[in-house]
């Protein structure tokens, strides 16, 4: 497992420094020979340096050769990006190589001359740039659109390339979140086994397959999961900002929105994380697909029985987004303050960032979703009693301990990485296929 995990590092890596000439290739390659000559590169040289002089000049507003953070966060508010001074300040820092606090033509030039942007609202893109990555939990905060992002269609092309990311890195790491659940709901007072004797366990009674159980509904909710959460930012944020639609929400409010658009898009979907935890840990032959398995439970427990484990999930959602959003926002600010005079952070940088995030985020949130997890699966008969979320947290803190609360986040922490590779890579080349970089960027003849 460790050698997969080194080889789809080394995976990215390549991709990642293959990207960029890729782009350059294709934009300087008049002939389409699919190769760059030394006249061709140079020819893009030449015009490339007329466009970054350009946008040089559309930025400085006083015409003195410097550009400051305020003269920047102006350019951004006027295409439609509202940011803070101190934001402004930051992406001036990371280009300004000798700390005068402004950028020079030579500073601008020497930043973007191996970046094939052609204008401003690439450069935009280019500067508030994110990853979309699925690591299997959907509590993060959304990312920020500007109004041509979303005009232009691109919003919904970056949305389906995590989408499809995410199905294929849920699917590459199911039997380690199998692994998880199943020690979740089996406590240590009645499954006494380590990690190891528990996967054997589940090879034994159902086969290699049994393994994937549960992962086909855990797809199919990402695209309906994805879209609710997307509409109702969006909604919550037209109403938080006002009239005023190009604003751009600060982190304590981005954080406030991206919770109640979590809480509503779980809300809506739910049911289907009750059937992905059923269906994970049934049996061999105790239903015969996501239908059948909706009907026992419709029929046994009655309609409510699709939304046990509720309230947890709802109160899980506060501390994940919020730490999630929390260290990633500092992580990525803390680099760019270490390394002013370097370039903005590349895409491993923001990986990681977003990897060691969603694992603080797991890790406060972990209790919530293991009492979670174990109200879903809870099978009773219709009225039947029914433990509450109280109940099952003081019997687990007294037959288990504390640690008890933190049963089966080994597996869950293992998969982190080879699921952040994993939707790395597919989303780099989704992005592609749909027209959509890795940096925020479209590829096309016109407008790149």
């Amino acid at each position: 497992m460790p050698d997969m995990w080194i080889g789809l590092f080394f995976i990215d890596l390549a991709l990642i420094s293959g990207c960029l000439s890729f782009q350059i290739v294709e934009t300087g390659d008049t002939n389409h020979d699919g190769v760059l000559d030394f006249e061709e590169f140079t020819q893009y040289l030449r015009t490339h340096e007329k466009q970054l002089k350009l946008m040089f000049s559309s930025l400085d507003r006083n015409n003195d050769g410097q550009i400051d953070a305020a003269e920047i966060q102006q350019s951004m508010c006027t295409l439609g990006v509202n940011i803070s001074l101190e934001d402004a300040t930051r992406i001036l820092l990371s280009m300004d190589k000798d700390g005068t606090m402004t950028i020079d033509w030579n500073e601008w030039r020497d930043y973007f001359l191996f970046n094939p942007l052609t204008n401003m609202e690439e450069v935009v893109r280019y500067w508030k740039r994110s990853v979309m990555l699925d690591i299997g939990e959907q509590l993060t905060v959304p990312d920020e659109f500007s109004e041509e992002e979303k005009k232009s269609g691109y919003v919904w092309r970056q949305l389906m390339a995590g989408a499809v990311a995410g199905s294929v890195s849920r699917t590459g790491t199911a039997p380690l979140d199998r692994l998880k659940i199943f020690r979740q709901v089996h406590g240590s007072a009645d499954f006494k086994g380590n990690v190891l004797s528990t996967f054997q366990y589940m090879v034994k009674e159902g086969g290699v397959w049994s393994l994937w159980r549960g992962n086909g509904i855990n797809v199919l909710k990402i695209a309906p999961e994805t879209a609710i959460k997307f509409t109702a930012y969006e909604q919550i944020k037209t109403v938080m900002c006002g009239s005023n639609e190009t604003t751009n929400l600060r982190v304590r409010d981005r954080f406030v929105a991206g919770s109640l658009a979590g809480a509503i898009a779980q809300t809506a979907i739910y049911p289907m994380e009750v059937l992905k935890t059923r269906l994970a840990l049934r049996k061999t032959g105790q239903y015969s697909g996501i239908v059948d398995c909706a009907k026992q439970i419709l029929q046994r427990e009655g309609a409510t029985a699709f939304y046990k484990g509720y309230v947890p999930n709802i109160l899980g959602i506060v501390p994940y987004a919020g730490i999630d959003l929390a260290v990633y926002e500092t992580l990525k600010f803390s680099w760019l303050n270490r390394n002013r005079g370097l370039a903005d952070p590349g895409v491993m940088v923001l990986v990681g960032c977003g990897a060691v995030s969603s694992t603080c985020g797991q890790l406060a949130s972990y209790p919530l979703a293991l009492i979670r997890t174990r109200m879903q699966a809870q099978a009773s008969e219709r009225g039947g009693p029914k433990s509450s979320m109280l109940a099952l947290f003081h019997n687990i803190v007294t037959q288990e301990g504390v640690a008890g609360l933190y049963r089966g986040i080994s597996p869950n922490l293992l998969k982190v990485i080879p699921a952040v590779c994993m939707s790395y890579v597919v989303y780099e080349y989704t992005s592609i296929f749909l027209g959509v970089d890795i940096e925020g960027r479209r590829r096309g003849k016109g407008k790149g």
